[in-house]
């Protein structure tokens, strides 16, 4: 088992509200979303990658 499912299951020993468990996956949906942009803009500046390289790929024929 994982270090997150551990301390989720102590945290799924807590009776939280509707509105707690509604706040909770918020916040764990944002610590992931920033960890993924996070990655991504390393990614980006790895590989000298701007919004004009983007732009030109959409406009790309396939």
């Amino acid at each position: 088992m994982t270090n997150l499912q551990i301390e989720l299951l102590k945290l799924y020993s807590t009776d939280l509200t509707e509105e707690e468990l509604k706040q909770l996956k918020t916040q764990l949906a944002k610590f992931f979303a920033d960890k993924a942009v996070k990655e991504a803009e390393k990614v980006w500046q790895e590989k000298g990658l701007s919004q004009d390289v983007m732009e030109q790929w959409l406009r790309e024929e396939t």
